[in-house]
């Protein structure tokens, strides 16, 4: 009865030891990455902080409310970004942990999928940052009454601008998640047809629920998630069409 335990011991073994070395890799790579852009930590606060100091009035600028944050605020930016970076290289190392467990077809498959999802990612922040920003700091700019100062703090300013990019990020995964799904088989592209409406109701209350409480941001994330649900159903419809190409 012992004999059997064994190699299964083994095999655990061999697994937890594989899974530390992948997230020592992974960790590895973002620390590298963070020591790296330390030095440039306040230049990396001020290229985020461009898209509303553009709208605010001449003069304008952000306050430090607590003493210690002109200093932990760009720090932290410098780790989020390190993070992004390093992103390709945290998804290599899951990717190389799962890999031997998975058929050569399942390999294929998962290999543009994991390319799409991480570009799609960096699109979507992007989008976030050179579009949406700028347009809901004006939005927001405009309509703040007289006599006020809008002068965000530095913190909460970081907290506004990692649930954009998160959220816009994330959003931009939908047309992988439909694909995914399709070929999954858990849906069909005709069933992804029928539920258009529910997705698109959807799309608006999430929308509504994770940005800022503004129309013009919610707008800007409601639609593209919608278009790239479209782009999805294309997607899996060529898919559905050429099993052999998927």
């Amino acid at each position: 009865m012992t004999e059997p335990a064994a190699p299964r011991e083994e095999s655990l073994m061999g697994h937890l030891l594989e899974l530390r070395s992948r997230l020592l890799r992974g960790v590895l790579a973002v620390v590298v990455v963070f020591v790296a852009l330390i030095p440039f930590a306040n230049e990396l606060y001020a290229r985020l902080a461009a898209p509303l100091l553009a709208t605010l009035p001449a003069g304008g600028q952000l306050v430090a409310i607590e003493v210690a944050s002109p200093f932990f605020i760009p720090i932290k930016v410098a780790f989020f970004t390190a993070v992004m970076v390093a992103m390709p290289v945290l998804t290599y190392q899951a990717w190389a942990f799962v890999a031997p467990g998975l058929y050569q077809q399942e390999k294929r498959l998962a290999r543009p999928l994991l390319v799409a999802a991480i570009g799609l990612f960096y699109v979507g922040c992007a989008f976030a940052y050179f579009l949406v920003l700028p347009t809901v700091f004006a939005f927001l700019s405009g309509t703040t009454p007289d006599g006020v100062a809008m002068m965000p703090d530095i913190s909460r300013y970081l907290d506004f601008l990692l649930v954009i990019f998160l959220a816009f990020g994330l959003s931009f995964e939908m047309p992988v998640a439909v694909v995914v799904l399709v070929l999954l088989k858990v849906v069909t592209p005709a069933q992804l047809r029928e539920a258009r409406g529910y997705v698109i109701v959807g799309v608006f209350v999430l929308a509504a629920i994770i940005t800022p409480p503004d129309v013009v941001s919610q707008i800007m994330l409601a639609v593209p998630m919608w278009l790239l649900y479209e782009l999805g159903i294309l997607a899996g419809v060529l898919l559905a069409r050429n099993p052999k190409a998927a």
